[in-house]
């Protein structure tokens, strides 16, 4: 009987010590779990349902680097003239959406099943709520209207069609509204041959009391105005154009007569030269500075891996070619997916160093000498929330994961040989 003794005294001594140890267990680990929740999580930490993390942050995770377990993403920017105002305009770095109208599960308004690729989640108003201050669109004559396409080789088609162009416009037309110190710059793909049609479109919308007139932009690489000087002269609108011709015909400035850009697209992924359209990046006669940095086609689970470390390396490399220009405008895919902060701390970044001379806006003091910063928590993946000044109160949750192009299979045998075929920007 003694073994069988010794065996039950072991079992007792196991069970208590089991007993022991959950009640540490209860004691110190839950509640840690437990006080991250309730908009209580912050950057990067672990989150279970979107209403865990703070504000500016939306719960997600990134597959494509390996990280599947949700965690709290910043999905908001910081404007920076809510620190740092006063200065022209060119000074600043603001996000812009590539094809800011192409948005996953948008409304089937031509009765067709669309075929095209998708560049963003949310709507037009959403992106410029969560600080979102550039959008390009793509226009064409469609339908004896104009309407915003994803298409190719000029045309619009019923399958490549998202909406009338003044359903977007009346988005800007309220945002510019309901924030009247906000400056929005559109950026047009243009297609349209209707004469006029652009201004048409835009009176309509009730935009045209906004636009900034072409008499008065610089034209030899001279600084903008203050923002607070376009601000109290209401000129909040920034209309350019792909055709040069709209210039001449409409009072539309054509892009390329005032800003650089770099090339889009996959040629333009891992090395910053400029578009054959453009002047070269160090041109000082033109004093605005886009930077593309999006794939040819787009893919909503790998945008979280761009916008990582690449990104940053990116915008390094264009600062470099540029001759020592910081971009003004940063357009992007899917512009809240990312492994941390993401694009909204690489646009800190930029407009710390330009601004203030400090690492990042967050670290700028108004009216102090510049290289004048104040103390903040490291920018990285481990940071914490950022500072939440000049943020809008979008919706940072995300849309459900959907494919690059959604079609029926028989469709597409139809119409994918002209898409693979060309280059879509």
């Amino acid at each position: 009987m003694e073994p069988f003794k010794r065996l039950g005294i072991l079992i007792g001594r196991c069970t208590y010590l089991i007993l022991v140890l959950a009640f540490l267990f209860a004691q110190f680990l839950v509640p840690t779990f437990a006080a991250c929740s309730n908009g209580g999580c912050q950057l990067r930490q672990s989150c279970s349902t979107p209403t865990d993390c703070g504000a500016g942050l939306y719960c997600g995770n990134c597959p494509a680097l390996q990280e599947n377990d949700p965690f709290c993403v910043r999905g908001q920017a910081t404007i920076p003239t809510s620190i740092i105002s006063g200065l022209p305009f060119n000074k600043y770095s603001w996000l812009v959406t590539h094809n800011a109208f192409s948005i996953v599960d948008a409304p089937l308004l031509t009765g067709a099943q669309r075929v095209t690729f998708y560049n963003q989640e949310d709507s037009v108003t959403n992106q410029l709520r969560n600080g979102v201050r550039g959008l390009m669109l793509d226009m064409y004559d469609f339908e004896n209207d104009i309407w915003l396409c994803h298409s190719f080789r000029g045309q619009c088609y019923n399958f490549t069609a998202f909406e009338p162009a003044v359903n977007t416009l009346k988005e800007v037309e309220a945002f510019l509204e309901q924030n009247p110190s906000e400056i929005i710059t559109i950026i047009i793909e243009d297609y349209v041959h209707t004469p006029k049609g652009l201004t048409k479109v835009f009176g309509e919308a009730g935009l045209d009391k906004y636009m900034y007139p072409i008499s008065k932009m610089p034209k030899k690489g001279e600084d903008w105005p203050t923002v607070n000087t376009m601000v109290t002269n209401n000129y909040r609108l920034l209309v350019f154009t792909s055709d040069s011709s709209k210039e001449a015909s409409e009072g539309i400035a054509y892009q390329w007569k005032y800003m650089v850009e770099n090339e889009p697209g996959d040629p333009g992924i891992g090395s910053c030269h400029n578009r054959k359209e453009s002047k070269p990046l160090n041109s000082r006669s033109a004093s605005l500075f886009l930077m593309n940095y999006f794939p040819t086609i787009p893919v909503q689970n790998e945008a979280c891996k761009e916008h990582s470390t690449p990104l940053a390396n990116m915008i390094s490399a264009c600062y470099k070619s540029s001759g020592g220009l910081m971009p003004n405008f940063l357009a992007v895919n899917f512009y809240m997916r990312s492994d941390g902060g993401g694009i909204f701390n690489d646009l800190d970044r930029m407009n710390g160093q330009t601004l203030c001379g400090c690492s990042s806006i967050s670290a700028c003091q108004a009216g102090a000498p510049f290289g004048s910063c104040k103390a903040i928590a490291a920018l990285n993946s481990s940071a914490t929330t950022p500072d939440s000044s000049g943020s809008f109160s979008g919706s940072v949750q995300l849309t459900g994961d959907a494919p690059a192009i959604k079609v029926s299979a028989s469709f597409a045998l139809c119409v994918m040989p002209f898409l693979v075929s060309l280059f879509i920007y």
